[in-house]
This record gives structure tokens, sequence and C-alpha cells, in this order.
């Protein structure tokens, strides 16, 4: 399953994202894996979930974070949960690819089974119209 998180600057996204890390760590025997662009959330996510800052392997863009995550896909099959703080921040390129992106990890969420959540800093009415109705917002 993928599911977005969005909505503007300061609006509590990160907080929800926390809850979500937290819910899911309750959820599951397997691995809770948590990309996040710097350090800023080294004390707020549980030690359980695997924390993964984007800038020391040099994710930049849509193309970059899609092979990473179909890496830690394919490195650990017991990795049930990957959530991402500011996939924009990561992805630089904006809104207009987010569709595609979307669409490529919904493939690699129903082939290894492992739940996406993408943290989105942008108002609603702004993402595409194109984006997949399966996608869940939460």
């Amino acid at each position: 399953m993928v599911s977005l998180l969005v909505g503007n600057k300061g609006c509590g996204k990160t907080k929800r994202l926390i809850e979500c890390v937290e819910k899911a760590l309750s959820n599951t025997k397997g691995n809770v894996v948590v990309v996040e662009k710097g350090e800023k959330l080294t004390y707020n996510v549980p030690h359980e979930a695997r924390l993964i800052d984007a800038e020391q392997y040099n994710i930049s863009g849509y193309k970059s974070l899609y092979g990473f995550l179909c890496g830690v896909c394919a490195g650990n099959y017991d990795v049930t949960d990957i959530l991402v703080d500011s996939t924009l921040k990561i992805c630089d390129e904006g809104l207009h690819k987010l569709s595609e992106f979307l669409n490529n990890i919904k493939r690699i969420s129903e082939q290894s089974n492992t739940n996406f959540v993408f943290l989105i800093s942008a108002d609603e009415k702004d993402l595409s119209d194109d984006i997949d109705s399966e996608i869940k917002r939460i």
C-alpha cells in the first residue's frame, strides 16, 4: 500500500509521520525504515525503526529515491514499512513527476508486500489529478 501525508508546512505532518512509525512498529514483526533529509528526526523516531539520512547516500531526485527504496526492499525481505519524510526536499524536481514516481512505488509495494508512506509538503489541491486513486491519503 502507498499512502500520502499531505499538507502545508506547519500543519503537523511530521507528528503524524512519527505516529505512523509507532503504529507500524506495534503492528509488525518485520522492520520499519524511516528515510529523512538531514538528521532532524533522530530523537523523535523510536530506536526500533531504522532511520536513514538521504543526504548520507547522496539521494536527490525521484529516480535516485526510487532506486534507493528498491535497494532497501531487495536487501532485506523483512522490511514491512518504509516512511519517507520531506519527500519534496529529497526530490527537488517538484510535484510534476510525483505521479509517475508513486505509480512505480505502487508496483514495488505490491511485489515486496511493503507499505510506503510519503510526507508531501504541499496543498492537496496542488497535487496532480493523475495520482492513482488507490493511493491513500492519511
